[in-house]
């Protein structure tokens, strides 16, 4: 079976990833599953809530140690989850943020040989930062933390601008790189991150 394309949004959180994704899913010509860390992780919170409660630790942990012991091995399920959609065929939008080596490295390691469309998702720090305000559900400065990080890589198949273009405009223009028939080969270009 053909591996179905990971169109891999990268940019910071309040980039414009998910308005870019639900947009790509509106159209009706090629279908798409999208995957968000977001609603991935509020899944699996509520999954282990309702369905299997004597897994939760028997007092509240401390943010970090949920972010050491947990996300890790959330992103490895994320990330696999990602890998069997591809394996069935399926087109998979990617919509998380891989702010540091560790997860980039993950991602790396399992889906590099994958066919993957990296879109460079763009926005200037001033605009993302009205943006945050705006949601009232991101921390403040987030984008900001996460920004050179996200944009140090140099290798894109494609780069869109939130700030000067719409979301519909963003995705008809992958559509156009999918349907152009070009290649997928920045994600190929890029290497593991030394630790």
């Amino acid at each position: 079976m053909e591996r179905g394309l990971i169109i891999f949004l990268n940019g910071t959180s309040s980039s414009g990833k998910t308005s870019i994704a639900l947009e790509l899913k509106k159209q009706g010509e090629i279908p798409f599953h999208h995957l968000s860390v977001d609603q991935f992780l509020h899944n699996y919170d509520h999954f282990i809530d309702t369905t299997y409660p004597d897994m939760k630790p028997t007092r509240e942990l401390e943010p970090h140690v949920m972010t050491d012991i947990l996300f890790d091995p959330i992103c490895s399920l994320y990330y696999a989850s990602i890998k069997l959609f591809s394996e069935m065929g399926l087109n998979v939008i990617v919509d998380t943020v891989i702010s540091n080596d560790k997860w980039f490295n993950g991602f790396y390691d399992l889906l590099s040989e994958y066919p993957i469309l990296f879109v460079g998702v763009h926005c200037s720090k001033e605009e993302l930062a009205r943006r945050e305000q705006n949601r009232g559900d991101r921390a403040i400065g987030l984008a900001h933390s996460q920004f050179d990080y996200i944009y140090s890589y140099d290798e894109y198949d494609l780069e869109v601008n939130t700030e000067e273009l719409s979301s519909a405009v963003c995705a008809e223009m992958i559509l156009n790189y999918m349907n152009s028939e070009q290649e997928y080969l920045a994600f190929k270009k890029l290497s593991r991150r030394e630790i």
